[in-house]
């Protein structure tokens, strides 16, 4: 008997060439392929961080209710929370577990956990 594969596709919608780009037509409907496929079809391109400086970017602000002392981080790790966590005064967080999905396991405590960004600043600026 033959095994189940399991197969992880992607939608994909290829931008247009430049060649293409000026014609009037309508947009292409996606197409579903294998992640490799989607991922072979990215345009590859020399880094550049000219002009990046980390220092350019502000930390947290202040959350929804600047009163309370929950600046942002905060506010996405109670949202995020499996068992809550003790608040105390300026949104100090002791305790708490929250699941992480890219290794599938608790993680205590919140400073153990990165939610600032899904792509680093200095990746997201080369890639620009």
């Amino acid at each position: 008997m033959g095994r189940a594969r399991s197969c992880r596709v992607l939608a994909l919608s290829l931008p247009a060439t430049s060649a293409h780009a000026t014609e009037q037509r309508p947009a292409a409907a996606p197409q579903i392929v294998p992640i490799g496929v989607a991922v072979s079809a990215l345009q590859l391109a020399t880094e550049d961080q000219t002009g990046y400086q980390r220092t350019s970017f502000k930390n947290w602000n202040a959350g929804a209710n600047p009163s309370d002392g929950c600046n942002t981080r905060m506010e996405v790790l109670i949202a995020e929370v499996v068992e809550g966590p003790e608040i105390g005064p300026m949104c100090t967080l002791t305790g708490g577990v929250w699941w992480s999905y890219y290794d599938e396991r608790p993680v205590t405590p919140a400073g153990a956990l990165d939610i600032d960004h899904m792509v680093p600043l200095a990746e997201a600026w080369d890639s620009k």
